[in-house]
Order: structure tokens, then sequence, then C-alpha cells
């Protein structure tokens, strides 16, 4: 094969997959965890390899080097658009949600990295950056969580680490959730903002009824109050809500038609997209540009290290989900993972890619 000399061909792919205990149980409305599951993509292009993850069972890492590998071998690594749409027309019959989408997603963000990495420059710059300093709200609050324990998460997020706004899980017990809303403004004070989210718990009935109670503590932002696949019911909700509460669902969006259904259907005061999930840089943008047609704001849903740079280029973006189980993975595994200050995480701009190093080493342990 002959090469110019401005072609980077890829020239390998691999994935694993990591499996790390969480610090203690968690829940949510509709799911109880004790370990989560850290999917690695590495791409090896004209030298440099990037790299990109997704928080997904460990059969994705099969996938990507089985299904999605032999797409991209010997591909242009500059032609990221090109290569998401070869990924995804590969998965055509497969489904593009799912599985897929997070292997994608994964890829991509390997792929940017790479091209990053190949000019030697800061993710951020190379896609455009709108700011230097992306605002953070801290989210945990698990409905496993004592009283105590929601008391120091939150506080710390707040008076330590400067947080605006925290967020807490609701939904396992409901008539519970008013005490543990009160218990959450009780540690915040009264200046932080207030979330709550119910991960598609309730019907629409109770979602109201339990949206009215919380109003009475200061909550400003429910999320998935019903299931994110009822748009009908996030629209109704949406229209009925308490007017400082704002609606917010996304988190499960793999494709840019889930979030041009919750847009179109005036579902969402607010827009959560998942960059490992969404279809990666490419994804998490094209969702940026919608939530600009739709004159609504965006939020970044966890995996607050891969997020940074490209939350640093989304014009509309308000804020980035600082979540415990993530951050504590992240500081674990990757050299270069942000941490908070004065409320926001900030790109190290001596660091060429996505600024993060993978530890192999000691992420060996916990390989699946």
């Amino acid at each position: 094969m002959h090469l110019t000399k401005r072609e980077a061909p890829v020239e390998a792919i691999r994935a694993r997959a990591y499996t790390i205990p969480t610090d203690r149980p968690e829940a949510d409305g509709t799911y109880s965890w004790t370990s989560t599951t850290l999917v690695v993509a590495e791409v090896t292009a004209a030298g440099k390899t990037g790299i990109g993850y997704t928080y997904n069972d460990a059969v994705t890492a099969r996938f990507i080097e089985s299904t999605l590998a032999p797409t991209l071998i010997d591909e242009d690594a500059w032609n990221i658009d090109a290569l998401w749409m070869r990924m995804q027309q590969r998965v055509r019959n497969i489904g593009r949600s799912g599985i897929a989408a997070c292997a994608i997603s994964a890829l991509d963000c390997a792929l940017w990295d790479v091209k990053a990495r190949l000019l030697d420059i800061p993710l951020a710059r190379l896609l455009g950056a709108v700011r230097s300093r992306v605002p953070l709200y801290g989210s945990g609050g698990f409905t496993t969580y004592t009283d105590d324990e929601i008391r120091d998460q939150l506080s710390s997020w707040v008076h330590e680490d400067g947080c605006r706004w925290v967020k807490i899980k609701i939904g396992t017990e409901p008539s519970r959730d008013p005490h543990r809303v009160a218990v959450a403004r009780e540690a915040i004070g009264h200046d932080a903002g207030l979330f709550v989210d119910a991960n598609g718990a309730l019907d629409r009935k109770r979602a109201l009824f339990y949206a009215q109670r919380f109003a009475q503590y200061g909550a400003e932002w429910f999320e998935e109050p019903v299931s994110s696949d009822d748009i009908a019911g996030l629209a109704s909700l949406r229209d009925a809500l308490p007017a400082h509460i704002e609606l917010a669902a996304g988190e499960y969006g793999f494709t840019i038609d889930d979030f041009r259904a919750l847009l179109a259907n005036q579902a969402v005061d607010v827009l959560q997209a998942d960059v490992t999930r969404c279809g990666g840089i490419t994804g998490f943008l094209r969702a940026a540009t919608l939530c600009d047609a739709f004159h609504v704001p965006l939020s970044a849903h966890c995996a607050p290290a891969l997020h940074l740079h490209v939350a640093c280029a989304a014009p509309r973006l308000r804020h980035q989900e600082w979540f415990h189980d993530h951050v504590r993975i992240e500081s674990m595994l990757f050299d270069g993972a942000p941490h908070a200050r004065d409320g926001a995480i900030s790109p190290d701009w001596s660091r060429p890619g996505c600024g993060l190093d993978f530890k192999h080493a000691d992420a060996h342990r916990y390989a699946v």
C-alpha cells in the first residue's frame, strides 16, 4: 500500500475489560451493584497510541476486537468522521444501541486521542475550546447510603471541592425519599443546588407527587423521573413540575436520533449526553449541535476524565457530573485524571490528546 506523508493508517487495536469493586455497595432506583466494569480501547496509528473507554459489560472488549477492529485496521486515522460512519454501518444489522454504541464510543474517543497526539496538542485545542474550566456537580448519594454517609459525601463536595450543586439517587423506597432529600439539604446548606435522580423508577403520578415534596427543600433538578423511553411522560411532567425544577434526561441516548426525539418532543429542560455511550467525541459533538439548534443546555453524564476536553468545546454545556464511582476509578487507573478545584476541572494544557495515560500495571489485578 502506497502512503502519502500525511496518512496515518490504523496499525493495531486492543481492548481489555477491568472489573473494579466499589468502595461500598451502591444502588439507585432501578439497579444495585458492588463493582463497575471499565472497558479500555487502545488505537495505534503512525506510531502513536490513543485511548478511549466505556463503562459496560466485559463482552464489549471482545466486540471491539472481533467486530469493529477489522473495519478500522489500515484505514486513515485522520478521517474520524468516515471511520465513525464505517462503524455505524458495521453494526446496522446488530443494532446501533447498547453494547455496539458503547464499543463505538470507546474507539471513537481513542481515535480523537490519536489525532491530537499526532499533532502533539491537547484535544480541547483541536476541538476548539470555548471554556478552560468545566463546572462540576457532585453525584452519588446512593440509596444504600445511611444518613451520615449522605451528609459526609455531599458536604465534602460543597465545602471541600467547591461544587455548586450535588445530586442524590432516589426511588428505591420512595416513601423515604423526602427524608433523604431533607438530609441532603441540611448537609449542603441553602446556597448549593440540590438535584435528585430517579433513574426511571417512578410512574408519572408518583413522580409529580414527590416532585412537589422535594420542592419544599429547594430541589431544582429532577432527572429521569420516569423512564427515558417514556418520552410522552417526560414531556407531560416537564410541563407539570414546579416552575423552579428542571427535568433532565438523555444519559441513555445511544444515537443522535435518541437525542433528537427528546428535544423535538420538548421532553427535557436540560439534555444529558454520555461520551462513553453516545458515539464518543463525534457523537457528543453532534448532540451539542442539536442542543444549539433547540436552544437547550447540555450536561455531561459521568466519566468526567474522558468528557473533560470535549466538555470544554461544547457551547451550551452547563456542567459535568462528578460521579463518585467513576471519579474513584479514573483517579486510580489513569495518569492525568483531573482533580476538582473550586467546583471545576480543567485540562492540563501540557499533555497531548485527552491528557490521560492508562496505568496498565495498576489495572492488571482487575483484568477480566
